[in-house]
């Protein structure tokens, strides 16, 4: 542990951490804030490269800190310096850079997979891969959106990017669409059922049924649309079924998010019922 205390908000560590908010810089470390993420971090396979925390913090869990290797550096700093080098408004005490490379990777045998067209807002994409982990999803694809690497999506996340594979595909969103469309046909081709989300009063070329009546056992593919235009043409093509949520008509439309908790955990509940 380095012993020297950082003061000054122009010391390069500063700089360093700021350009690691942005995706443009994040090319083998990913930078963590707070503690939560931390201890996320913790658990998984690898361990962060570098720690960077306020001396308050370090006296308050140490404990956290002791089952790391030596060679990790820990840069202590002042609270000043440490709001000024992250995006959180009013940083926790510690921020940690993550290899990048230790990220998990989808497996061959996946059976439940959630496809994302063009997610846009962090909270939302945050909260699916939240629900997905908790639902036992084996990857998540995306057609552009939100970057899941973003301090608002690891946020609200709760961290389950960093347990969670996932795919990102495209530079535009017209080459976005049509890789994720290949990726769901040639899954299609491989015995996987695509079910879409539509609102209530929704049309679609497949009949739009209760989302309940879907056999989820099957191997599955989940399609969520983006908040305003829901889901492109050509994926919708792609799809065998179609389901809803049922709700009130005091409510025009669910939150993308809220709407694919009871989705995803649909499969989960049939899982469960199964085995007894």
């Amino acid at each position: 542990m380095d012993s020297s205390l950082i003061t000054s908000r122009r010391n390069p560590l500063v700089r360093r951490l700021r350009e690691l908010s942005k995706r443009d810089s994040r090319k083998k470390l990913l930078l963590l804030e707070g503690t939560h993420l931390l201890e996320e971090a913790l658990r998984t396979t690898s361990l962060p490269k570098e720690i960077v925390v306020t001396t308050n913090w370090l006296k308050e869990n140490s404990k956290l800190l002791k089952p790391l290797h030596d060679s990790i550096k820990i840069h202590k700093v002042t609270p000043l310096v440490l709001e000024a080098a992250l995006t959180t408004v009013s940083p926790d005490g510690v921020a940690s850079l993550f290899p990048i490379d230790a990220l998990p990777i989808e497996k061959e045998e996946s059976s439940f997979i959630v496809a994302l067209d063009r997610l846009q807002d962090p909270g939302n994409l945050g909260t699916i891969f939240r629900t997905a982990l908790a639902a036992e999803v084996d990857a998540i694809w995306l057609a552009l959106g939100a970057d899941p690497l973003n301090q608002k999506v690891l946020r609200s996340s709760a961290g389950a990017v960093l347990h969670l594979p996932y795919r990102r595909f495209g530079v535009t969103e017209n080459f976005a669409i049509e890789e994720l469309t290949k990726k769901i046909k040639l899954a299609a081709c491989n015995g996987f059922q695509i079910v879409a989300s539509f609102g209530p009063n929704s049309s679609s070329s497949n009949l739009i049924v209760p989302y309940w009546e879907v056999d989820w056992m099957k191997p599955t593919i989940l399609v969520l649309g983006n908040e305003g235009k829901g889901i492109h043409p050509l994926i919708q093509a792609c799809c065998t079924h179609s389901v809803t949520l049922p709700h009130s008509e005091a409510v025009e439309s669910l939150n993308v998010a809220s709407a694919a908790v009871p989705l995803l955990m649909e499969r989960r509940r049939a899982k469960m019922t199964s085995d007894t």
